[in-house]
């Protein structure tokens, strides 16, 4: 992806829109500077077609460097969690769980009859309870171990239903033309849609909004 791109529009507004729409990206990851505008014109020029064009420039992403993780630091957050469970297990009649260190990531799966009740609606439980446990296993760390929950599968069978919808609003695109916007969804969702829909060079998709309410777009590619 070019840091810089330049963009045209009926008003400084809409050269934006479609600058930010190329990007794929969302206003504040940018800085903009007008080069031409044409929207206070002369008398003379009142004919001519109306047109103003700006220069969209990513931002630098400056992070923090990131620190490496120590193996024993992984276990100490591996027993946090392993601590946690064992208290948060006792408020259910049938809660059990797995949990292993896989490429320096803990993986966590819960499992038996009360852990779907910890999925909520489309992941949304799931998802509050990997951020809350994630807390809990990097208590007094220096360092950040990340955490991957799943509850009975669920993640797999996600990523399947979100696949299957890409396919299809990419087939309604290309026959009626139109563009489609999904409802919010969080930022790993997002990005399987994306990846499933890349190789289509048929239809694009760009995220629009700010989070949580962030929606994917997906429209005919010219």
């Amino acid at each position: 992806m070019n840091n810089s791109i330049i963009a045209e529009g009926k008003t400084t507004a809409e050269a934006i829109e479609n600058g930010l729409k190329e990007l794929k990206v969302s206003k504040d990851k940018v800085n903009v500077k007008v080069l031409e505008n044409t929207e206070k014109r002369s008398f003379f020029s009142i004919l001519a077609p109306r047109i103003v064009k700006v220069e969209l420039t990513l931002k630098e992403n400056r992070q923090a460097p990131i620190m490496e993780i120590q193996p024993e630091q992984i276990e100490q957050a591996k027993q946090n969690i392993i601590t946690f469970l064992n208290d948060f297990s006792k408020k259910f009649e049938d809660l059990n769980y797995n949990i292993e260190i896989k490429e320096n990531n803990i993986v966590l799966e819960l499992m038996g009859k009360d852990a779907n009740r910890l999925i909520g609606y489309r992941g949304e439980t799931l998802n509050a309870l990997q951020t809350i446990i994630t807390i809990i296993s990097n208590k007094e760390l220096t360092g950040k171990v990340r955490v991957i929950l799943d509850i009975a599968g669920y993640r797999e069978k996600r990523k399947k239903v979100l696949e299957d919808l890409a396919d299809k609003v990419s087939k309604t695109v290309l026959k009626t033309g139109r563009t489609i916007t999904l409802e919010p969804m969080p930022a790993y969702e997002r990005k399987i849609i994306h990846s499933r829909l890349q190789n289509n060079d048929k239809v694009k998709t760009f995220s629009k909004g700010e989070e949580p309410y962030r929606k994917i777009v997906i429209s005919k590619n010219k």
